[in-house]
């Protein structure tokens, strides 16, 4: 496990954590212990939007700072995933054009589209968390890990024969998205103490479009790429995020 969780952390990370040995068992380890790594970003990204919070900056201001800070560390992977999925789902043709497309490396206008949403959605919503609800920062970073494990289901293929989906495609049994769901469910409680609803309502909603999302890019692209497990991340933390902000 300690081989996986190094993996994972120079992943989905900038941190350097050595030398790495990949083969598909501890590929797919890696991603079953994704959300461990979502604590690490999640945590620290929380305490410096709730800092500058108080500091009486603008909470559109410190969410845009701390979601830079989150790119920054994490090499904006997962959210030029996004932009490459959106691209690529967006055109016309077949599975082969879209997957074309996703490996162009250019941004077209969906991919634009799609990152001013979520960057903008995430800003706001962390600006509005700060302080009261900083639980659902940490909440929100930690579910978008987890989506990882929902893209890498068994029975769930890769659309290409290289890369990263190729290597976690199929290595998660179901037991291990929905054991950090049932987690992530209990952990929705602490988001605030009145509304007690609004943590697991916000997770469970999160859970559906994922789960959907994921089943509309197996009929649309055949199967999943590394490009998908970056979006489905950004959109599961989105989701989570805002919806922590009703009131």
């Amino acid at each position: 496990m300690g081989a996986a969780l190094r993996l994972a952390l120079s992943w989905l990370t900038v941190v350097p954590a050595g030398e790495h040995q990949v083969d598909r068992t501890v590929a797919g380890r890696a991603i079953a212990v994704a959300p461990v790594i979502g604590l690490v970003l999640g945590l620290p990204a929380a305490a410096i939007v709730s800092l500058l919070d108080r500091t009486g900056m603008p909470g559109l201001l410190a969410g845009l700072l701390t979601v830079g800070l989150l790119a920054l560390a994490t090499r904006g992977m997962h959210l030029d995933g996004l932009a490459d999925t959106t691209d690529g789902l967006g055109c016309y043709g077949p599975p082969e054009r879209a997957l074309a497309v996703m490996r162009d490396g250019g941004v077209g206008p969906f991919g634009v589209v799609s990152l001013v949403i979520v960057i903008g959605a995430q800003a706001a919503a962390f600006g509005a968390l700060a302080g009261h609800r900083w639980w659902a920062i940490v909440l929100a970073i930690v579910a978008g890990r987890v989506a990882f494990a929902a893209c890498c289901l068994r029975g769930v293929p890769a659309a290409r024969p290289d890369g990263l989906g190729a290597l976690v495609a199929g290595t998660q049994h179901v037991a291990v998205p929905i054991a950090w769901l049932a987690g992530l469910l209990v952990a929705g409680v602490f988001v605030d103490r009145q509304d007690v609803w609004l943590g697991p309502v916000a997770v469970g909603f999160a859970a559906l479009l994922t789960a959907g999302f994921v089943a509309h890019v197996r009929r649309r692209l055949t199967g999943i790429t590394g490009d998908v497990l970056g979006a489905a991340c950004e959109v599961a933390t989105t989701i989570v995020a805002a919806t922590c902000t009703v009131s």
